[in-house]
């Protein structure tokens, strides 16, 4: 089956649905040196380096072209909606970036899409914005006599066998079937715990990491045997680790770091730490797990990323371990950018999940079809 990703970004959510046996035909990402990343990650994608709201239209997409569309708009898009009609919210110009993903799914008329996106929009504007989201798939106006069943559930990625406590809500639609999204949770759960009985797991922000080297300047260094089940899941038998190269901190914060314990965080410090990140200069402990990865975790100020034993913030390598990135998976660009990209992808364990999901709707006779 063919998959279309929205606001791509480095590719996160198209590497698990990769991984599961999916054909990722196009790909749409504004910046262009993520969409670097993205390119060489994926080849064979088609990968359209753009402002999306330039290319949703009949020119770049067409109905029927792809089974499956998934991707995350901006949460910055999901404004307070101002009128309580869909013309209302879907045309105003705060919620742009949603109104293209739209867009794209009234031309293509996919078979299923997944949006994925921060949990508070389920209760954004008292749960409005989510109501007019609904409503927009679930009419046949739209979609030439089609409709969507949409349905969603919160996750976390502690659940799917990644170190990292990251809630988000995944909402899902599918075109004239109905379905149970809780038993197919279930069912897919279960059929990927029999050929991969390890993966759902819980795992440790060591049993992520330990095994990465040293840092190096130029990031690239020799993988050393992987010592966890988590570990050989991501090994790819890569012999080779890219983009493990550490931040250069100041001798003020390798001072504080210094003086912090595993779980502690700057409240341990004799001084007040100006940070909107309560977490800030929190060091990681071994045994439990990381907070959402964010675009920050090379800063100490910018929440609990502090290596467990070192006095340094997380490489880019680790932090795309604790993201469960394969380690064949190279990052390009500076290093702010590859901070961004690793923190605002989709888990690729996640998205491996939501695809064989997705192949779980698609084909079971737990969906029904609606006449």
């Amino acid at each position: 089956m063919k998959v279309i990703d929205l606001f791509a970004g480095c590719g996160g959510f198209s590497t698990g649905f990769s991984q599961a046996g999916f054909k990722i035909s196009k790909a749409v990402e504004f910046d262009s040196s993520i969409a670097k990343t993205y390119e060489i990650n994926h080849n064979g994608t088609k990968v359209y380096v753009s402002d999306i709201g330039l290319i949703d239209n009949t020119d770049y997409f067409q109905e029927g072209e792809s089974d499956i569309i998934i991707g995350g708009p901006p949460c910055q898009g999901f404004s307070m909606a101002g009128a309580r009609i869909r013309g209302g919210f879907v045309d105003d110009p705060r919620n742009y970036l949603f109104k293209h993903y739209f867009n794209v799914v009234k031309i293509v008329k996919p078979k299923l899409f997944i949006i994925e996106n921060v949990k508070g929009i389920l209760t954004m504007a008292k749960g409005e914005i989510f109501s007019e989201i609904v409503n927009l798939f679930s009419d046949p106006v739209n979609f030439g006599g089609d409709k969507y069943y949409v349905h969603y559930k919160v996750v976390n990625a502690i659940n799917f066998g990644v170190p990292q406590n990251r809630e988000r809500v995944i909402i899902i639609g599918v075109k004239n079937k109905d379905f149970d999204i809780e038993s197919l949770f279930n069912a897919t759960r279960q059929r990927i715990q029999l050929s991969i009985p390890d993966y759902f797991n819980k795992t440790t922000v060591w049993q992520a990491i330990s095994n990465i080297p040293e840092p190096t300047i130029n990031g690239e260094c020799i993988a050393s045997k992987p010592e966890s089940a988590y570990q050989k899941y991501l090994s790819c038998n890569e012999q080779i680790l890219y983009n493990n190269y550490a931040t250069n901190h100041s001798t003020l914060a390798i001072k504080r770091m210094q003086q912090i314990k595993q779980g502690d965080n700057w409240t341990s410090l004799n001084e007040e730490i100006h940070s909107v990140h309560s977490g800030a200069y929190g060091r990681l402990c071994k045994d439990g797990v990381s907070p959402t990865v964010t675009t920050r975790f090379d800063t100490p100020s910018g929440g609990k990323f502090i290596h467990p034993d070192k006095n340094r913030t997380l490489t880019p390598r680790e932090a795309a371990r604790i993201q469960s990135f394969p380690d064949n998976f190279i990052f390009y660009g500076k290093k702010s950018s590859i901070c961004k990209q690793i923190g605002n992808a989709v888990p690729p364990k996640i998205s491996y999940f939501l695809a064989n999901l997705t192949r779980s709707i698609l084909n079971e006779d737990c969906t029904r079809e609606i006449k």
